[in-house]
């Protein structure tokens, strides 16, 4: 059942004096897009009649090809907390369509609804909750972003010494203002780095609302003069920000992942999906960790994982069970940062997981020991193997691995890895500072 039908939304329009609505979609890298339309075409676009130029957007369609639909998601409406002098604003998150009346292969939303129809006819519903961690840094004079900051906070410290902890506040009550049922919020091990965790839900809520959630963030931080950025890795030296995700299938309402009668309380469907995933996850970095600088984040001595193993207990692995149990019973994975495109990211995570199920794979024994302190020979010894160590790897992994292919579908994987190929040439022989500006600026 829908949550809304477009009587509500325009209902709802009236009764809040909405002025401006905002359709939003992604592109392929998974950017925030917004066609801004007044009230007067609300109706217009209800009925799918909005249409925008799809040549001038990454990844989607070649210039005489740009003719593009939005079709709005009608439960994705809100009303955004903040005001204008012009009234209120909202948005509606859209899926792309062709003028056949098709969806558009390219768009990043449909290529997730595919895999989750292909676990809905298995039985399956996909529950995802990230963990989103970002950097709050100063401005300069032109409010442009630096890496400054003066805060000298570290885990879980308080006021004075975190600097950012009223932005942080401000940001987790505008988020309850607009649904999110915020879990936790708090410093994170770098100055100036900070997390908020909310609620997980059903994939493509989930995807929709790390969107939101990114805005947010950004909007906040700039109503207190501050720069925030989910750039991976943004200071030299420091902790790097990832976006670990915890992931859980229900069936008939139930979590498949438990099993109370094993001795890890893990079914054995919880282990084939830790398999699948664990077999395709070098040719899944490329999605999962995107830029040049994730990889920089990716460096033995720091929190982020290096290799693929998984455990049972410690947070050395790149899989990691939390303790939990019964409906809380999940798997985590450590190596994905914010700049990813969420819908990719948790369409070739499913279909791993779906495939490991459907092959009956077995994933090796879990690793109770830190890795960290794994020397060469013994990670060899254990048969752990290390995640790409650059963007260029990550693509040729992409490549050399068929299965991310079938899922992305034809177009979305050439445009995707011609993207990263561009970037990674580009960057790879940039000067530092450089590169800092461009993802400082765009994540």
């Amino acid at each position: 059942m829908s949550k809304y039908t477009k009587d509500d939304i325009i209902r709802m329009i009236d009764e809040n004096n909405v002025r401006f609505i905002r359709m939003q979609f992604t592109d392929i890298l998974g950017t925030l897009k917004n066609v801004a339309i007044t009230t007067s075409q609300i109706e217009k676009a209800l009925d799918n009649k909005c249409m925008f130029d799809g040549s001038s957007i990454e990844g989607f369609v070649r210039i005489e090809e740009s003719d593009m639909y939005l079709r709005p998601d009608l439960d994705s409406f809100t009303i955004l907390p903040w005001h204008t002098q012009h009234g209120r604003v909202a948005r509606l998150i859209c899926d792309i369509y062709k003028p056949n009346g098709e969806p558009f292969e390219g768009d990043p939303r449909y290529v997730l609804k595919k895999t989750l129809k292909e676990a809905a006819e298995m039985g399956y519903t996909f529950n995802v909750g990230p963990e989103c961690e970002f950097f709050l840094f100063n401005t300069d004079e032109f409010g442009h972003p630096t890496t400054v900051t003066h805060d000298t906070a570290g885990y879980f410290d308080l006021g004075p010494s975190d600097l950012g902890e009223s932005a942080r506040r401000d940001i987790c009550l505008t988020l309850e203002e607009m649904g999110f049922e915020i879990e936790a919020s708090h410093h994170e091990v770098a100055f100036a780095q900070h997390e908020i965790d909310f609620k997980y839900s059903e994939a493509m809520s989930a995807a929709d609302n790390i969107l939101t959630f990114k805005m947010v963030v950004k909007s906040c931080a700039d109503s207190h003069g501050l720069c925030a950025t989910f750039m991976p890795k943004p200071v030299y030296g420091r902790c790097g920000s990832g976006m670990h995700t915890n992931m859980s299938l229900f069936k008939d309402g139930k979590n498949v992942f438990y099993d109370p009668e094993s001795e890890t309380g893990l079914s054995h469907i919880a282990y084939n999906f830790i398999a699948g995933i664990l077999k395709h996850i070098k040719g899944m970095c490329a999605i999962t960790n995107p830029l040049v600088n994730s990889y920089k984040r990716l460096v033995p001595g720091f929190e982020a994982p290096c290799n693929i193993a998984w455990t049972l207990s410690n947070r050395s692995a790149l899989i990691r069970v939390p303790a939990s149990r019964g409906e809380s019973t999940r798997v985590e994975l450590r190596n994905p940062d914010p700049a990813c495109n969420p819908y990719l990211e948790f369409a070739v995570l499913l279909a791993a997981g779906l495939d490991g199920i459907k092959n009956d794979l077995m994933p090796p024994d879990a690793v109770a020991a830190n890795i960290y302190d794994f020397d060469v020979v013994e990670r060899a010894a254990a048969g752990i193997e290390a995640l790409p160590t650059d963007l260029s790897n990550a693509v040729s992994e992409m490549k050399a691995d068929p299965f991310i292919e079938k899922v992305l579908g034809d177009h979305v994987f050439n445009k995707y890895t011609e993207a990263k190929e561009r970037e990674w040439y580009d960057f790879s022989t940039a000067v530092t500072e450089w590169e800092l500006d461009q993802y400082l600026n765009k994540f």
